[in-house]
């Protein structure tokens, strides 16, 4: 008579412990996706930093200087909308650039900035924080 009574326990601490073992696995998803972005904002702004502290010459001209800042801002945009994990979210961050001087010697700063909205919990979480930012910063010497 004693083993009816125990058959349904086990049953009863799997159904309260998975909601935390769920939660605890989504969490340590969410958290990879996180540091993974991070990593891509990073790569994105030394990329766009290479790019602008490379002098290039004007064919029609000859005279050597740096790319714009609007060139500089279209690498960073290319490189996050190829490598930023979104599931279809917007891949828009902003970036601010800042030069020292244009010269050799001078410096060159590429800042990026993205929102990270949850992906895996959003309903849960997004009631509890607001999104986080995400900030890369690069600085670069011109060549």
């Amino acid at each position: 008579m004693r083993l009816k009574n125990k058959r349904g326990i086990a049953s009863i601490e799997f159904a309260l412990i998975l909601p935390i073992l769920l939660v605890l696995l989504f969490g340590i998803i969410e958290l990879s996706l996180i540091l993974y972005n991070k990593a891509m904002l990073t790569n994105a702004s030394r990329e766009g930093a290479r790019a602008g502290i490379v002098y290039r010459a004007d064919p029609s001209t000859g005279i050597y200087s740096p790319i714009t800042d609007s060139e500089i801002e279209a690498v960073v945009n290319h490189y996050l909308a190829n490598h930023l994990v979104t599931f279809g979210g917007p891949k828009t961050a902003t970036t601010t650039i800042t030069r020292v001087g244009t010269s050799p010697g001078g410096e060159l700063t590429v800042s990026v900035t993205f929102a990270y909205r949850f992906l895996v919990l959003p309903n849960f979480i997004s009631t509890l924080i607001n999104p986080i930012n995400l900030n890369a910063l690069t600085v670069m010497r011109f060549e």
